[in-house]
């Protein structure tokens, strides 16, 4: 379940100040490449005098459940290959990701969960602070440490407050109209937080919950709202049942 790899740390100039690439992003023919990290000098210049160093020869990781598909994939047919340019376009410029190499071992449905995620990332009328703050909630409610990584810095790039995705990462239930809003949250987004965290582990919602929901949204905000949070309770689920991306038994803190 685990495997002994190196961790190579490239230094230039004993520059302190480094890129993080996380091992979820380090990707060569089937994952064989399991660093935990690769460290980047944000600076550097090119150069010829980096030098490699094993730091720890026992370090041991974590292994997704299945093994991840090559990347990139091996050609197929006609029809498997158009699905994979597809995800790629969607993607770009950023390349395959975990999650992608993993719902590739069925390419219909890698093919299906492509255009219902990119309607629901580029086609809503939703604000992005909204959006993300509700996926922001359903990683924390299903400790999805994984979807965490990803969307909480666009939940705050998106205008969500430091203070306001602390109480975001906070796992205790919210019950709108009953938990004190807390400070660093706009009315609607502690409304969709709150209506998020009903959803995600009651499934059924409050009358009160949704009255309140109605009131600060229209009809088509309240059905992409609903969309969004059905969508990544889904992404969720996968993620957390195959530990893709290894974040399983983490946190949110070590999520980033």
């Amino acid at each position: 379940m685990t495997s002994v790899e190196y961790l190579y740390v490239f230094l230039h100039d004993l520059s302190s100040e480094f890129l993080i690439l996380r091992q979820f992003d380090i990707f060569l023919m089937n994952s064989s490449v399991k660093g935990l990290c690769l460290l980047i000098p944000k600076r550097a210049k090119p150069c010829n005098n980096y030098t490699p160093f094993v730091l720890n020869q026992q370090i041991q990781t974590r292994k997704m459940r299945l093994p991840y598909v090559p990347n990139p994939p091996p050609p197929s047919t006609e029809e498997e290959d158009a699905i994979v340019k597809r995800i790629q376009e969607r993607r770009a410029p950023r390349p395959l990701q975990p999650l992608d190499l993993t719902l590739l071992h069925s390419p219909p449905v890698a093919d299906g969960w492509n255009s219902f995620l990119g309607a629901i990332r580029t086609k809503t009328t939703i604000p992005e602070d909204l959006k993300e703050i509700a996926i922001s909630r359903v990683a924390v409610v299903n400790r999805a440490w994984y979807e965490w990584a990803h969307h909480a810095p666009l939940a705050e790039k998106g205008g969500v407050s430091k203070e306001g995705m602390e109480a975001v990462k906070d796992g205790k239930e919210l019950i709108l109209g009953e938990t004190e809003m807390p400070g660093g949250l706009t009315e609607k987004q502690w409304a969709v937080v709150c209506f998020t965290d009903e959803m995600t582990r009651n499934v059924q919602v409050r009358d009160e919950t949704f009255g309140k929901m109605k009131e600060l949204f229209g009809e088509r905000e309240v059905v992409e709202i609903v969309a969004t949070i059905a969508c990544y309770n889904c992404v969720s689920r996968f993620l957390v049942a195959l530990d893709v991306g290894e974040r399983n038994g983490t946190g949110p803190d070590a999520a980033h």
